[in-house]
This record gives structure tokens, sequence and C-alpha cells, in this order.
């Protein structure tokens, strides 16, 4: 048996990446899953690769616009609906969000950096401890897990776009303080803070373009959604029952040496054009680039 065997997860922005390799992570560890994901396209392709896998009656897809409470909440009824109960949500959908200098930033895609980032978050929380707060036939409380894809760039400047970062470091928080709340409740919130991770979300297919960023870390091997994987799925299991409001770094050392991953000043990537990263949403990345003048000033 599978030390997931027998749990039932919501995995948002389960459809590529992180996401999709950690779904077949709980998958393999004996885990029914809900993958709750914007991208359609990508659901399918999930789906299809489980169901190749022979776990097609372990897997559903619910397209899920994690910023919008109605949303988050009908994944849990789905995954409560479909498998009976809920024992772990693991709250990763992301996006790369605003980008640029503070002063070329739009109200509009800093809000949409934050829904994304920071919202589904406070909602995945409220709906999923909801669920885990149930008691089982026994009359005990289930308790359940509670993981977050936090990022390097939430604990430290330099990893990220100020907005991320941003939105990162108010996840980490939110990590800390639900813990102490829903500890009694026997919910673990705990979180991981990924460094460079080859997925489309970084690369947006041409992961050669990020090849520096990925080799200033000091482990030699690249981060994979792998790596993720295999410390999601510690963490949502009883081998991690006494963690909780903790935030593990998957970084390769990255952090512990330093980082100026984009470049300092001038040089650094996020200053040479504004926009919006919209991930592996489907929906179009925005991108203007800067006039010179705009970026000395």
């Amino acid at each position: 048996m599978g030390k997931l065997s027998g749990k039932v997860a919501i995995v948002t922005g389960g459809a590529s990446g992180m996401g999709r390799a950690t779904v077949m992570r709980f998958l393999a560890d004996g885990a029914k899953v809900v993958v709750a994901d914007l991208n359609e396209k990508n659901g399918a392709e999930t789906i299809a690769v489980a169901k190749a896998q022979g776990h097609g009656d372990n897997i559903a897809f619910i397209r899920c616009d994690v910023a919008k409470e109605a949303d988050v909440q009908a994944a849990v009824a789905e995954a409560e609906r479909r498998f009976r109960r809920l024992d772990i949500a693991y709250l990763n959908a992301g996006v790369g969000g605003a980008f640029g200098p503070i002063a070329e930033t739009s109200v509009e895609d800093w809000d949409y950096t934050f829904a994304v980032l920071t919202r589904s978050v406070f909602l995945g929380m409220k709906h999923a401890s909801l669920a885990m707060k149930k008691h089982g036939p026994d009359g005990v409380k289930r308790g359940g897990v509670i993981l977050v894809t936090a990022s390097i760039a939430g604990m430290v400047g330099g990893g990220g776009s100020h907005a991320y970062s941003a939105a990162k470091a108010a996840v980490i928080s939110l990590i800390e303080n639900v813990a102490a709340e829903l500890g009694p409740d026997r919910i673990r919130v705990v979180g991981i803070a990924p460094g460079v991770i080859s997925t489309p979300l970084v690369h947006r297919g041409r992961p050669e373009k990020y090849e520096k960023q990925f080799k200033q870390q000091p482990w030699p091997d690249r981060g994979e959604p792998e790596h993720i994987a295999d410390v999601a799925a510690f963490l949502c299991s009883d081998d991690a029952r006494f963690i909780t409001g903790e935030t593990i770094k998957i970084d390769g050392g990255l952090l512990a040496q330093g980082i100026a991953l984009w470049g300092t000043g001038a040089d650094n990537t996020f200053m040479k054009s504004t926009g919006v990263n919209r991930g592996t949403t489907g929906e179009s990345m925005v991108v203007r680039t800067l006039q010179p003048q705009a970026r000395k000033s």
C-alpha cells in the first residue's frame, strides 16, 4: 500500500508542471485526486496520462479559476461528491504575474497577480479546512493537510518580480498563521518554496533560454517537477505528521548562497519590459518592451 492510500486530494494547477508531476505521484502513492485547473486542454492531457498508467478511476478534472470563490468551493465539493471526503489540498496554481519597473506596473496586473497567487491560497485554505473539519463515521475529526506552493522569491529579494515576490511572501505568512489556527483541528498547513524548476511557467517552451538561471544553483542537477512531487508526497503523508507551519526550500542550495537570479540594476530581466505572465492558464501573456529612457529613469 502506498503512503497516501485511501486519501483524497485536490491539486490546483494540477494540469501541468509541478502540479501534474505531483498528481502522478499522489496517484502512484494510492491517493484519489481531483485536478483543478483553468486550462482544460492540459487537464484532458493529464487525465489521459493518468489513464494510461492505470489510474483512470482515481482521477477527475474540474475547470477552476482559483481566484474565484465559487470555483474553489466547487472543486472541494467535487472531491467530496466523487470520492466522499477531502484529506489533502495542494494549493499549487500560479502564474508569473506582473513584471517590470514598479512605476510601469498597472493596478490591473498587480491585482491579477495577487488574485491568482494569494487570494487563491486564502480561498483554498478556507474551503478545504471546512471540508477537513467534518467528522468521520466514528465521530472523530479527520483532519488533513493543506500544502501550498510558495517560492524562494517570497523569502529574499532578487528571486522574482516585485509583485510575484510580495504575493509569495504573503503566502508564507498565511501558512504560518493558519497552521497555528488549524492545529487543534488536526489540520497541518505546510509550504514548499521551489527555486528554479524546469516547468512551462518558467521556460514557456524554451528551456534553453533560461539555462543561465538553472546554472546559478550550487547543486549540479537541474530542478525538475518530480523533485517537488517527491517532497509534496512526503509532506502530505503521515511521515510528516508533526510538521506544520513550515515552508521547505527546494532549490538546490540556491538561496543558501545568496541570489540575484534575474540580474541586477538595469540588467535585471524584469526591468527590460513590462506586462503580465499568465502562466499555463491558456490565456495570452502580455509583454510591452520599454524604451531605453523608461528603463533608466
